[in-house]
């Protein structure tokens, strides 16, 4: 059996053709482009199929970048998407796993890629693609082609195949529906492995540190806000004026995922710092029902987007030298709510929006910081306990040996 010569990934120049456009279609409103500038008219298909699926923008957008990547490989490699194998999964998976990212310019006063931050102990991003974007460009690939595979009947075998107790549609066949669904116990091949972390949340002190960096009413609202409803970061900023409610407590975001509408309740003083943002900007903004919230503090005047949300607490963090995300007010949050006993963990998954419970669970386990800071009290204990001076034998009076030795000295040690 003749076996071909395996590809030099580590090698392989990958050129950047191609491109993600923004469509004018509503049905399609990314497109995915390639060298000539010529949609292609697979990836349109699938989208088309994800948006009838209720899949929303920010997902398709997704979606496409991920296809972007894989197509460049193939185009690099010389194989039509429909003729992709295993090979090319296998070689895929192999050069995104080596690969050195492309990165905009960068500060050279920046930190180093991959260092660990000394006071989040967060990694920064690194000079390769992380796990999770492998994983999650793997999961893409094959809803890809499984698509084209029931619909066209092409590829006859998906280059990206499921795990295999998952295809043999054994691990849920027979399942309690009272009951979670079981994961496969193999991964799918090329799919990477990655480590459980637990979530990471701000101490309070370096959260009141940040919030004293802030800027402007606008930003030390949206803190509060994220900080006390848990709410992702997308979901807050997408509020309208109509989902606000000061009296009731609460205002009303629309989940990931389901995009079901859902009521949060936020502390008193993020609607006393939105009321003062408010009033900042009297009528420069359009104040009816459906009318965003958020609002760019640079003229002219738009909705305020993640990008600029998430550079805003960036810089609140310079002079702190951390590097938290906006996820993480939200890991902050369920923390603080796990921590009050009054707070059941069936409430912490209604407020996160988990569909299950045991997604909720981990915020039950302490953070890194608060196991560090117990231990090392464990430590000072231990130290202390330690220094004290042994109890006298048994038959020999402690005020007697004092009188003898001195105090301190009926441990039995010399002067």
């Amino acid at each position: 059996m003749d076996v071909e010569p395996n590809r030099d990934v580590t090698n392989l120049l990958v050129p950047r053709v191609g491109r993600v456009a923004a469509a004018t279609d509503v049905l399609n409103p990314y497109a995915l482009l390639d060298a000539d500038g010529r949609e292609v008219a697979a990836v349109g298909e699938f989208l088309r199929s994800m948006t009838a699926d209720g899949s929303p923008a920010t997902t398709l957008r997704s979606y496409c970048y991920e296809l972007l990547s894989w197509m460049r490989f193939l185009w690099a490699v010389e194989v039509a998407w429909d003729r992709a194998s295993r090979r090319e999964a296998r070689d895929y998976a192999l050069w995104l796993g080596h690969t050195v990212k492309y990165h905009r310019r960068r500060d050279p006063a920046g930190p180093t890629p991959g260092a660990v931050n000394t006071v989040t102990g967060k990694p920064y991003p690194g000079q390769g693609y992380a796990v999770e974007t492998r994983r999650h460009a793997r999961a893409v690939l094959h809803a890809f082609y499984e698509y084209h595979r029931e619909e066209h009947g092409r590829p006859l075998l998906n280059p990206f195949p499921g795990a295999r107790a998952a295809a043999l549609g054994s691990v849920n066949a027979h399942r309690n529906p009272m009951q979670e669904p079981r994961r496969p116990m193999r991964r799918a091949p090329y799919q990477p492995k990655a480590a459980k972390r637990i979530p990471r949340s701000i101490p309070d002190e370096r959260f009141n540190e940040v919030f004293a960096a802030l800027a402007s009413h606008r930003d030390r609202a949206l803190l509060a806000f994220w900080v006390s409803t848990a709410a992702r970061a997308t979901e807050l900023l997408t509020v309208t004026r109509g989902g606000v409610d000061p009296i009731d407590q609460v205002i009303t975001v629309v989940r990931k995922g389901t995009r079901a509408e859902q009521m949060l309740p936020a502390s008193v003083d993020a609607f006393v710092w939105l009321r003062l943002y408010h009033q900042q900007l009297d009528d420069r903004v359009p104040c009816g029902a459906g009318d965003p919230v958020w609002w760019t503090l640079r003229r002219p005047l738009r909705p305020l987007a993640y990008d600029a949300a998430r550079m805003m607490f960036t810089r609140a963090q310079r002079a702190l030298g951390s590097n938290w995300t906006l996820h993480d007010l939200r890991h902050t949050a369920a923390y603080r709510m796990a921590a009050d006993p009054q707070v059941s963990l069936v409430d912490i998954q209604w407020v996160l929006g988990h569909a299950h419970l045991s997604t909720s669970e981990i915020y039950l386990t302490p953070s890194p910081d608060q196991l560090v800071e117990r231990l090392v009290a464990h430590h000072d204990r231990r130290r202390t306990l330690e220094a004290r001076p042994a109890p006298p034998a048994p038959g020999y009076r402690a005020d007697v040996l004092e009188t003898l030795f001195g105090a301190g000295r009926v441990d039995g040690s010399r002067p």
